[in-house]
């Protein structure tokens, strides 16, 4: 058996780019940066950065090119492919790896806030406000005996 996926969790480095094929299929594509941090051998705190070509189509290309923006975050799903044409300049062979999005999920909005004219900018608005108006959970401020504890 073999497989190929991909799971990213980034923030997008420009806007995307909505087109159609010839069948008139929407096609969306943007970047994507990714990081990782580690402490290297020394202790001192590393830090790099990836940057992937990521592809939609259908109405999730839609969704995307409608809701999210440069520096949007996004989680997806989704299998590489790698595309090679001629070059028609000068007639070398390109390549292009890109991850072409089976699934997706909308990251949380910078900032903490819903951003203008996302898609849970509806529903943020009422959920905040329940949470507002439920009673906190109140601890108790003494010690627990272990021996109280009936199991």
């Amino acid at each position: 058996m073999y497989l190929n996926k991909v799971f990213l969790f980034g923030n997008l480095t420009r806007d995307p780019e909505l087109k159609s094929l010839p069948s008139g299929i929407k096609v969306v594509s943007f970047g994507l940066a990714t990081n990782r941090t580690w402490k290297d051998k020394n202790g001192v705190k590393q830090e790099s950065v990836s940057f992937h070509n990521i592809v939609s189509y259908g109405k999730q290309a839609e969704v995307i090119a409608q809701y999210l923006k440069k520096g949007s975050s996004i989680f997806v799903e989704g299998r590489i492919e790698t595309r090679s044409w001629d070059d028609k300049n000068d007639g070398t062979k390109k390549y292009r790896t890109e991850i072409i999005i089976d699934n997706f999920q909308f990251g949380p909005s910078s900032g903490g806030r819903s951003g203008e004219g996302s898609p849970r900018s509806q529903t943020d608005a009422p959920v905040k406000e329940k949470a507002s108006q439920m009673d906190t959970i109140e601890y108790p401020t003494e010690e627990i005996n272990p021996e109280d504890i009936p199991f």
